[in-house]
């Protein structure tokens, strides 16, 4: 079992402890579940109160902590909690057998590199190149003229769709589909034929793909998820997408065709992005937020349709006040309509004079 003192935690994650530097740390967890030689970490004020309750034998904080809980400060605590999270972890990569497992089929025409893991029922297509050290997990099915890099992990029941490629360093999680047709139809009468989807899919280096996610192939070209891109579970990404590097996709997103996303976006859970459109580097997409144009460099929007986020808020807060705003127009409707009717009274009496 791995231990370490906080004195050489501080050194890994390069902060400073306050508290007894001895302290030898054999596990870590979330600061209500932490015991007795665990560390836990502090980064949302929320939890701020469990600090003086924690069993934890130290915190990773951006403070002092004023409590008695030895404490390594860092100016990034999740940062600094990866890290030591990080040695912890058991590498994926250990825990399963390299080779080839008897029941797996594997095309004789398929080039597999150095200490490959190939699971039980897994199916591995024609002309398949499969990188140095990846593993692939049982009943994963890659068709025909697959790339794969190498350092790839496919866990359990992911599909490949031929000619896709896969970089270097990918994770793809249980139930991902890569390479599915586009949803494309020409509409001929009252009937739809289908256009042919005759791109690819392509994974860059280092991409996250979440559990039951599924990424279509282009009609033409490639649908391209650029370098270091995490997406959750659940996420749909139509033919065509390019999401640029290190964006950060949510559960539930779902981004339509030819739509481009630059670096560092994010989208927030269950945002939907209509096709064709672009999101500048940087821009944010709040949840639940509905993008019907393209949005500029940096943009934080909300809402649906989607607006700038402090203006999006304003909007919902003058909705939630809609009933009694009502209610006193209704009102002052009926007060008007009371000195109009009195008004043309006073009118009519004058006339008579």
């Amino acid at each position: 079992m791995n231990s370490y003192t906080l004195e050489e935690l501080a050194e890994i994650t390069g902060g400073e402890v306050l508290g007894d530097k001895g302290v030898r740390i054999v596990g870590v967890a979330g600061i209500r579940e932490a015991g007795e030689g665990d560390i836990t970490f502090l980064a949302n004020p929320k939890y701020e109160p469990y600090l003086a309750t924690t069993n934890a034998s130290a915190v990773v904080a951006d403070h002092d902590g004023g409590g008695d809980t030895a404490i390594i400060k860092v100016p990034n605590p999740s940062l600094a909690f990866l890290k030591i999270v990080s040695l912890f972890a058991e590498n994926p990569f250990d825990k399963y057998p390299r080779g080839t497992h008897p029941t797996a089929m594997v095309h004789e025409s398929s080039k597999i590199g150095k200490d490959v893991s190939i699971g039980p029922y897994v199916v591995v297509g024609k002309n398949v190149v499969i990188g140095d050290r990846s593993t692939i997990l049982p009943l994963t099915c890659i068709f025909d003229d697959v790339k794969i890099g190498d350092d790839c992990l496919l866990f359990s029941s992911v599909v490949i769709k031929d000619r896709c490629e896969i970089h270097n360093r990918v994770i793809i999680h249980s139930g991902a589909v890569v390479g599915s047709d586009g949803f494309g139809y020409a509409k001929e009468g009252s009937n739809h034929q289908k256009i042919p989807q005759i791109g690819i899919v392509r994974l860059e280096d280092d991409v996250e793909i979440g559990a039951n996610t599924t990424i279509d192939r282009a009609t033409t070209g490639v649908t391209l998820i650029k370098r270091g891109t995490k997406i959750d579970n659940l996420v749909q990404i139509a033919h065509n997408v390019v999401v640029g590097e290190d964006s950060v996709l949510a559960a539930q997103v779902g981004v339509s065709g030819s739509t481009e996303l630059g670096n560092n976006v994010t989208l927030a859970g269950q945002a939907g992005l209509i096709g064709h459109i672009r999101i500048g580097d940087g821009a944010m997409v709040g949840a639940q937020g509905g993008v019907t144009k393209s949005i500029d460099p940096g943009m934080r929007v909300s809402g649906y349709p989607a607006r700038e986020h402090n203006y999006a808020r304003k909007i919902y807060a003058a909705s939630t006040r809609l009933p009694e705003m009502l209610k006193e127009l209704r009102e002052l409707r009926k007060r008007v309509m009371e000195l109009e009717r009195k008004g043309r009274g006073v009118d009519q009496a004058a006339e008579d004079d």
